[in-house]
């Protein structure tokens, strides 16, 4: 298979995925088909991307070691040089190499999804491992989950590839690999299924549901054969002593919103600033941001540095004051959007969680030191600051509440966590439309569906297309002849009425008749039969039963019928003999011109 083409850094497949040919490998891709198939096919791609996950993680620590040094407080000079020097051995790579690998992965594994049929090439795995591990080993301010993410992409589309699966399990493939990587990076199956059913796949059935959640599973278990099984932090039970402090919470779900907005508005204005530079300047971009960090480790602040997982423990264990820790936020927040930006491969999964619990013990040493009365636990408001940021930062609301309850292992803390997490949530959403991951693809030039969006937006239901029936609806006991002489009375009435005839069936059902067929079957002599055998045979009035619908279920739903049926049934879910009202396929493409211009 050729190389891909590239723009933008997301890959575009030359060639489109190919089926078995002949021989052994037609019967093996009838086998692989099978939905079965794919849910054991699933446990292996976890196996391999915990595999690789756990190697990345060591690729990580052995690069800060041999870069920062084996102690704890590294040399100034270390500070400085390391990520200046890595910075420019990854812009190197990444130009000449793997041009793929930049920007965290998570964009480039929903155009796989959505635009390339489930096709990441197996080097854009090799390059982001690579040049993710040299700039967060140096000290670059980006994490690791979003780069396993990728990585675990990559592994599955290259098993997919490679045992020639359909094209409905490729495009599905990716994802699966996703949920199996960033599950190994963060040791969170709950959270990582629903942040790629939430923000990357968008829907989910019984069987992606399965496929994704062996995949976590499998890759979470591998991860812990060899890193253990321990939560990243430990706090003590929360216990809430009066409901008002929630409202400490709630503050903190306020600062945790409007410092989201600051983060993404930085990285989305300075980001096509960086790209709009001569091209020779993505050599230095890199080092000039390693070299800055490097600057505000020296000045002080080595914690901004890598992903800060430890900082972020000391942080829970009260080790500094608030003042410094609202510092560590802000500068954060620097260091971050500079190594992004730049273009050097790296996630931006735990700088966020970094931030938001060095805002939240902040907020809340901030607001214990006014009100000495109020509960206080620095590692709770770390916690609850972690799952703010995640919410109105990365705009994933439903799998910030549960990845602080796994990293934490700590359920008592769920009800300030919905609270501020919402908060925040709201703020972000109303000050910053576009999520994050959105305005990345968009200046990337792809219009990747938006699953914040889609959930914003207003469903049609059936109700809102739907008319009041006519008076007359027809017994299925009725004689053709009676039938016939009750329309001809409402024609005469000078009602408007529809040319086709709604039928009850007795004991329940729908049918209909046209006018037209009334008038025919009188002529052929048949005025003494029952509608109910007219409806039941074969002659020209014979159209069965019809398909009923319900207030509330989608219009599209409508769309499956009125084409068919030239009048549906509404009725009443409690009494499928009430009709509620009826639609044809004139009042659904009404409705739908309508709600387009609205």
């Amino acid at each position: 298979m050729r190389e891909p083409m590239v723009e933008s850094g997301v890959e575009t497949p030359v060639e489109p995925v190919v089926p078995g040919r002949s021989g052994g490998a037609t019967v093996l891709n009838s086998l692989f088909r099978g939905d079965r198939f794919f849910l054991i096919l699933s446990i292996f791609i976890g196996i391999f991307a915990g595999v690789a996950v756990v190697c990345f993680r060591f690729a990580i620590d052995w690069c800060r070691i041999h870069f920062l040094g084996p102690g704890a407080e590294p040399d100034r000079w270390r500070l400085l040089l390391a990520p200046t020097l890595a910075g420019v051995a990854v812009a190197f790579l990444v130009i000449r190499f793997f041009p793929r690998v930049r920007g965290s992965g998570v964009n480039q594994t929903k155009a796989a999804l959505y635009i390339y049929n489930g096709t990441i090439p197996l080097r854009t795995a090799v390059g982001k491992f690579i040049t993710a591990a040299l700039a967060i080993g140096s000290g670059h301010s980006l994490g690791p989950e979003d780069p396993s993410l990728q990585i675990g992409a990559c592994l599955a589309s290259a098993m997919g590839r490679r045992l020639r699966l359909s094209r409905d399990h490729m495009r599905l493939i990716a994802p699966v690999g996703a949920a199996a990587g960033l599950a190994a990076a963060f040791n969170a199956p709950i959270s990582a299924v629903l942040f790629v059913i939430e923000e990357v796949i968008g829907r989910w059935t019984a069987g992606i549901l399965g496929s994704v959640v062996l995949s976590a599973v499998s890759s979470v278990v591998v991860m812990r054969l060899f890193l253990g099984s321990e939560p990243l932090f430990r706090i003590p039970p929360v216990e809430m002593r009066r409901p008002s402090e929630l409202i400490a919470y709630g503050i903190l779900g306020a600062a945790g919103g409007l410092a989201s907005v600051v983060f993404s508005s930085g990285i989305t204005t300075l980001r096509p600033l960086c790209r709009k530079l001569p091209p020779w300047t993505q050599y230095a971009q890199p080092a000039i941001a390693g070299l800055l960090i490097g600057c505000i480790a020296v000045l002080g602040a080595p914690q901004v540095m890598g992903a800060g997982y430890e900082s972020i423990g000391e942080a829970m264990q009260g080790r500094f004051t608030w003042q410094f820790l609202a510092l560590l936020a802000l500068l954060k927040i620097v260091a971050t959007t500079l190594s992004f930006v730049s273009g050097t491969p790296g996630g931006m999964f735990a700088p966020t969680l970094f931030i938001g619990a060095m805002l939240g013990a902040a907020v809340g040493g901030a607001e214990h030191a006014l009100l000495p009365h109020l509960a206080w636990s620095p590692g709770t408001y770390a916690l609850v600051g972690m799952g703010v940021l995640f919410a109105g930062f990365l705009r994933a609301p439903m799998t910030s509440v549960f990845m602080v309850l796994e990293v934490s292992g700590n359920y008592s803390i769920i009800v300030p966590v919905i609270v501020a997490n919402t908060i925040a949530y709201v703020i972000s959403r109303a000050l910053v439309p576009v999520a994050i991951f959105d305005m990345l693809s968009r200046q990337d030039g792809l219009e990747l569906p938006s699953m914040e969006e889609q959930r914003e937006e207003s469903i049609l239901r059936v109700e809102d297309a739907m008319r009041p029936p006519a008076k007359l609806v027809l017994e299925s006991g009725e004689t053709v002849e009676r039938a016939a002489r009750l329309a001809g009375e409402e024609q005469a009435g000078g009602e408007k009425a529809d040319d086709v005839l709604l039928v009850r069936l007795r004991p329940g059902g729908w049918s209909s008749v046209r006018r037209a067929e009334l008038k025919t079957l009188l002529d052929e002599g048949k005025g003494g039969e029952t509608l109910e055998a007219i409806l039941e045979g074969t002659g020209p009035a014979g159209a069965g039963r019809i398909p009923i619908l319900h207030p509330d279920q989608p219009l599209e739903m409508a769309l499956r019928c009125v084409d068919r049926w030239p009048l549906v049934p509404v009725v009443n879910r409690a009494n499928l003999q009430e009709l509620e009202g009826v639609i044809s396929q004139r009042d659904v493409l009404e409705r739908y011109r309508d709600f387009g211009g609205e």
